[in-house]
């Protein structure tokens, strides 16, 4: 096991990483809108302001147009006591946008007591982990759904990588090994690590225990089981019950911490899980 394991950051104050999730709120600011990978579950076309789901946004933000918001909710008397953490989400992926980065340094600059979290499915993870670290990161989330790529093919079309397509079993190859050792060297640093699971019925329920044990040894500290939600290339997919997912839970319970109050947030989502609010809320998209 990574030796990052036994100095790992404090997590005092992060709703995501046992913090208290009903005092403590984050904010998420949508800068990150191009992704480098096609997951069969995401689809980004529409949103209404009533859902929560990643990927969604009421609108996207430039870093500066990020900062200003941050500015606007640190000022009220009410949020501003409540917001702890600054994650960056999507609606893509983060490591594919040089606007996190430089959102990032802004924040770390005016507000340097906020954690700073972001999101990744982790394909560009080894390649900038350095310049996370650069930047005060403390809180990383890296979205692992299998570890053998005939799994894998079954749930990414294709990946962008190094300005080539790859497809099929290849491009879950790549992923998958980019995606551990960037959990490797981020667990090097002591940064504190969730690892986001995607349980998809029919496809990668058997490598939901091997991914537990294995992002175990590399460093990182909580797993977070999701139901999948039937859209896109599974949109005809029956999504497991609340008592199989708790019955997953309980199961790697006994190899890893596990997160059981995820609401699936949403790329712009601020306030407390589960009672976010929206600065902008345009009628439902067909």
């Amino acid at each position: 096991m990574a030796e990052a394991c036994t100095t790992r950051k404090n997590i005092q104050g992060h709703p995501c990483f046992g913090g208290n999730h009903h005092k403590n709120g984050r904010m998420h600011l949508a800068v990150a809108p191009r992704c480098n990978i096609k997951c069969g579950y995401c689809t980004r076309r529409h949103d209404c302001a009533n859902e929560s789901r990643p990927g969604v946004t009421s609108k996207l933000l430039t870093p500066r147009e990020a900062i200003a918001k941050v500015r606007e909710v640190m000022a009220s008397e009410i949020m501003g006591q409540l917001i702890k953490v600054i994650g960056i989400a999507g609606p893509g992926d983060p490591l594919a946008n040089e606007e996190t980065f430089e959102t990032f340094r802004m924040i770390g600059e005016e507000f340097p007591h906020l954690i700073k979290c972001m999101s990744t499915n982790g394909l560009l993870l080894p390649e900038r982990i350095d310049d996370l670290e650069d930047l005060g990161l403390h809180s990383l989330t890296v979205t692992v759904n299998a570890l053998d790529p005939v799994v894998g093919a079954k749930i990414y079309s294709f990946i962008n990588y190094r300005g080539s397509m790859h497809h099929g079993e290849e491009a879950a190859a790549i992923l998958i090994a980019n995606q551990l050792e960037g959990l490797r060297r981020a667990a090097d640093y002591g940064m504190t690590i969730k690892v986001n699971t995607v349980y998809i019925p029919g496809v990668n329920e058997s490598q939901i225990p091997l991914i537990a044990e294995k992002v175990k040894s590399l460093g990182a500290f909580v797993m977070n089981v999701m139901p999948i939600i039937p859209q896109a290339d599974f949109s005809a997919i029956v999504p497991p019950t609340p008592v199989e997912i708790a019955a997953v839970q309980a199961a790697n319970e006994k190899i890893i911490g596990q997160f059981k109050h995820c609401r699936q947030c949403r790329a712009d989502a601020v306030g407390l899980i589960g009672q976010d609010m929206q600065f902008a809320r345009p009628a439902c998209a067909a």
